[in-house]
């Protein structure tokens, strides 16, 4: 599989598409210039709200809404870490030693909130997910420093290994490693992606990420609440430390300097892998040459179609997203029941590669066509839920209720992605609207290719002038040349038809 990554740099925002196998499979977008409540930010704040009724507290983080912080993600630690921020802020001039901060009582899984913090305490606070429609962002205590290959957590005990990681003698390998070179006072989750690392490599990322950790507790000596402590790397950067794998064919930048800080991290963390960093200098706008624009205007409207005319319809609710699934008109079977089962089974890849798009997260209602074999219906429980292991998200995926509905969460850290796919048509001057206009050539080919299994050569299709004028336009190649050879369609320019209007006509 060729996996390949395009940013797109725009002086408001950074766009960044992964790409399977030239196939569109996520969309990410983050603002530049601004604080953006990103995932892993840490920040200062102070506690605004005491909500005894939830165990949890409202925390001034600086965006626009309070953040919420429960008492069960204060973590264990969160007494000795509030001592330790405590000593640092009051003593501007050594930053602490983690090993010699008192250990205070644990903080238990059963308790109130009310017990440990107060209105107007300050507090060190982590962004767990973004703000997300009419939510501010959701916080934790427990702070923790991500790298490629590892995790640090500072006040935290041992190391533990990813599960992902199956073989016993490597789980032990690196359990063992990174327990003779951690710093005391400070926990490690090793990733999966450091199954075979060298010992060198884990110890060097270990060693750069001790560093941001000690920056940015000379950051909070120096802030006041509120305040940005640290920012976690851009969602470019992120993303290539969460995603790089030997599947990686390529990395497309449109800007040279995000292009220099990407080859410059991965010489850091994955040498071998810098020179499939890649400065686009084409005139064509980058998502346009790799062919990312049409992906997101096919892929991310309320409709979504898949194999045999079957399509999606998409609805997002504050509570859920419903997704309800339709054969169209044509039948793959004449069976009703096999029908409905194929038709389903397409439909589940469809759902997952949509959920990985769009970053669908929270409750998920699926109604597929209804099917009376339990059979057929406990098949297509196994596959989506064989498709979602690929999914990076936590998920959890129900079976098939006696209505034929599928009940899936999946983890929701920020908000899905959402794009306008709609233009005003330029016939009704803004009073309707109309899929994107450069779709409507893929639209004239399916057309094309409906009246060609009924009536087959000698058709004519009659176009509005300035159609007629783009799709003829060069010689040899030009749509309307391909469309004759292929179809033996003769393309005909119509004053009197809309627009976007298409009339066949089957010669005698």
């Amino acid at each position: 599989m060729k996996s390949e990554l395009i940013v797109d740099v725009q002086p408001t925002e950074i766009a960044i598409a992964l790409t399977e196998d030239d196939r569109l499979q996520e969309v990410a977008r983050e603002k530049r210039d601004q604080d953006n409540f990103a995932v892993g930010n840490i920040y200062y704040g102070r506690v605004k709200k005491v909500m005894p009724a939830l165990n949890a507290v409202f925390v001034d983080v600086g965006h626009e809404k309070e953040a919420f912080l429960h008492y069960l993600d204060l973590g264990s630690q969160f007494r000795t870490l509030n001592t330790y921020v405590t000593k640092a802020v009051s003593d501007k001039r050594h930053i602490p030693v983690v090993t010699k901060t008192p250990r205070q009582p644990e903080v238990g899984k059963e308790g109130q909130i009310a017990e440990v913090l107060k209105v107007g305490d300050p507090i060190l606070v982590q962004v767990s997910k973004e703000p997300i429609n009419t939510k501010g962002p959701r916080l934790t205590a427990e702070i923790s420093i991500a790298g490629r290959n590892i995790v640090l957590i500072p006040f935290a005990d041992g190391v533990m290994v990813s599960q992902k990681i199956k073989r016993e003698a490597e789980r032990q390998r690196l359990k063992q490693l990174m327990l003779s070179i951690k710093p005391a006072g400070f926990g490690i989750i090793v990733r999966t992606v450091a199954e075979d690392k060298r010992a060198a490599e884990l110890d060097n990322e270990l060693q750069l990420l001790m560093e941001r950790w000690q920056e940015s507790v000379k950051t909070l000596q120096q802030r006041q609440p509120v305040s940005l402590i640290s920012a976690e790397m851009g969602r470019t950067l992120g993303i290539i430390r969460d995603l790089l794998n030997p599947d990686f064919t390529s990395i497309q930048i449109n800007d040279k300097e995000t292009f220099d800080e990407v080859r410059r991290y991965l010489q850091l963390i994955a040498p071998e892998s810098a020179k499939i960093v890649k400065l686009y200098q084409g005139t064509q706008p980058i998502f346009d040459h790799f062919d990312i624009t049409r992906q997101m205007k096919t892929g991310l409207g309320r409709t979504v179609g898949f194999k045999h005319g079957g399509y999606l319809i998409i609805d997002k609710t504050e509570a859920l997203f419903s997704i309800d699934v339709n054969s169209g008109s044509k039948k793959i079977y004449e069976d009703q029941e096999e029908n409905a089962y194929q038709f389903n089974m397409l439909a589940a890849d469809e759902l997952v590669h949509q959920l990985r798009l769009r970053d669908i997260g929270g409750i998920i209602i699926v109604d597929f066509i209804d099917m009376d074999s339990k059979e057929h219906q406990q098949q297509l429980y196994d596959y989506v839920r064989k498709l979602m292991e690929r999914d990076r998200a936590k998920h959890n995926v129900l079976p098939l209720s006696k209505f034929g509905l599928m009940q899936i969460t999946r983890q929701r850290v920020r908000p899905a992605v959402e794009m306008q796919v709609e233009e005003v048509c330029p016939t009704c001057g803004g009073k309707g609207k109309i899929q994107a206009s450069f779709l409507f050539t893929d639209q004239i080919v399916e057309q094309i290719e409906k009246e060609y299994e009924e009536h087959g050569n000698g058709m004519k299709l009659h176009l509005h002038p300035f159609v007629y004028s783009y799709v003829t336009r060069g010689w040899f190649n030009s749509l309307a040349k391909q469309w004759k050879r292929k179809y033996g369609v003769k393309v005909v320019e119509n004053q009197s038809l809309g627009m976007l209007e298409t009339r066949f006509v089957v010669e005698k």
